[in-house]
């Protein structure tokens, strides 16, 4: 199965690490120097057209085998919710 995360972006299920919300998570330093450094690697792509985000979403590229993080504009709760997950 598939996450869809907006603007026509997919990631498979199984490949979700974790579905982070924005806020919560970046007000620690460490998270910032995580999403910092992988941004500087171009790890990082967004899925929300321009408007801020309210997630991201960690997953593994099966493709470049590494890690690599998409924001998206949509709630850890709605896309928790269309995992059948519910939980943020």
């Amino acid at each position: 199965m598939y996450l869809h995360i907006g603007s026509g972006k997919n990631i498979r299920e199984r490949d979700i690490v974790g579905i982070f919300d924005v806020d919560k998570t970046t007000t620690s330093w460490i998270t910032r120097k995580y999403l910092s450094e992988a941004q500087r690697r171009y790890l990082v792509s967004d899925a929300n057209d321009g408007e801020i985000p309210k997630s991201f979403i960690l997953y593994w590229n099966r493709r470049t085998q590494e890690y690599r993080i998409y924001f998206s504009q949509l709630s850890t709760a709605a896309l928790c919710g269309r995992v059948g997950g519910g939980e943020e």
